[in-house]
């Protein structure tokens, strides 16, 4: 499908570029680390933008996907092919972050429990079974914490530990999603350490999120990248858990992703642009790019309300 992979392409080439242009007020006011974790946002519209095309225009090759039982499997595909080109919207602009986020985790839940977990008698035993499935659950952590990060002055647990309730201090509507985000990153924390036995265990198959292709053989040191990225995911793992070192565990991981996302996939893709494993090859970047983006989503904190 040459049709479907360059429209792709040229649409996550350009949602990167208008990412790029519009989070700039936003990069600046950052500082240190958080001017890497606020380009986190950018990575996933990019992603979510070219799985948009994909659902647009290969609707007959996904409906399947969905499951038997819902009627109408290609108004689902086109439906949420809008739904995610909407998400990578609201994410380039920064605006209904909080809705749009929370929704894209949803999304991902949806996969697992409609998709995913019917399958589990059969892929019980199949390694790359878990591997996907981890993979929509790390999505949908990632996104439920950004969405968390939105609400003003959401309290921590801590402050649940304090007697927030018992001392009559008043609890926000988003208390809730702020323990979710904390359950969310300890699961994420979990997947981190899930793919890095994997990386140990299957080093000649690609890294970041390791699926069934193998790293092509003119890769250079292809054990050696395995291994460090699993060296990587097992060292920000505990590091999400602590709050002194979550922001640097975060742009750790993330930014090792993002760098197999530029020096490893693209090169992959570029090699297959004009075979017939070129949509793969897209998506391959597109998955990377959004696990980067999920790591660095890890390193959001709640935003300070602002003062009167």
């Amino acid at each position: 499908m040459p049709a479907v992979s360059s429209a792709m392409i040229a649409v996550g080439i350009a949602a990167l570029l208008a990412g790029l242009i519009l989070v700039r007020t936003r990069f600046i006011a950052a500082t240190g680390l958080g001017k890497l974790l606020v380009l986190g946002p950018v990575f996933e519209a990019v992603a979510l933008a070219i799985f948009a095309v994909e659902h647009f225009l290969a609707a007959r090759d996904l409906a399947p996907i969905v499951p038997r039982w819902l009627p109408g499997a290609l108004f689902w595909t086109y439906f949420f092919g809008v739904a995610l080109l909407a998400t990578a919207i609201s994410f380039l602009i920064f605006r209904c972050v909080r809705w749009s986020a929370a929704l894209l985790a949803l999304f991902f839940l949806l996969i697992v429990v409609t998709v995913d977990l019917p399958g589990v008698p059969k892929g019980l035993h199949e390694r790359l079974f878990w591997t996907l499935t981890v993979r929509e659950i790390s999505f949908a952590c990632g996104a439920l914490i950004l969405a968390a990060s939105q609400f003003p002055g959401a309290p921590s647990l801590a402050h649940l530990a304090r007697g927030g309730i018992a001392s009559g201090r008043p609890l926000t509507a988003s208390s809730p999603i702020r323990i979710l985000a904390t359950i969310a990153r300890a699961a994420l924390a979990a997947i981190f350490v899930f793919y890095a036995i994997e990386h140990f265990l299957f080093p000649h198959n690609v890294p970041g999120v390791p699926l069934e292709k193998m790293t092509p053989s003119w890769m250079p040191a292809p054990v050696l990248i395995s291994y460090f990225t699993g060296l990587t995911l097992l060292a920000a793992a505990p590091g999400l858990l602590i709050p002194r070192t979550r922001r640097l565990a975060a742009a750790l991981a993330g930014s090792v992703l993002l760098l197999l996302t530029v020096f490893f996939y693209i090169p992959i893709l570029l090699t297959e642009l004009h075979s017939p494993l070129a949509l793969e090859g897209v998506n391959y970047v597109g998955d990377t790019l959004l696990f980067a983006a999920t790591a660095l989503f890890a390193g959001f904190d709640p935003v300070q309300p602002k003062r009167p």
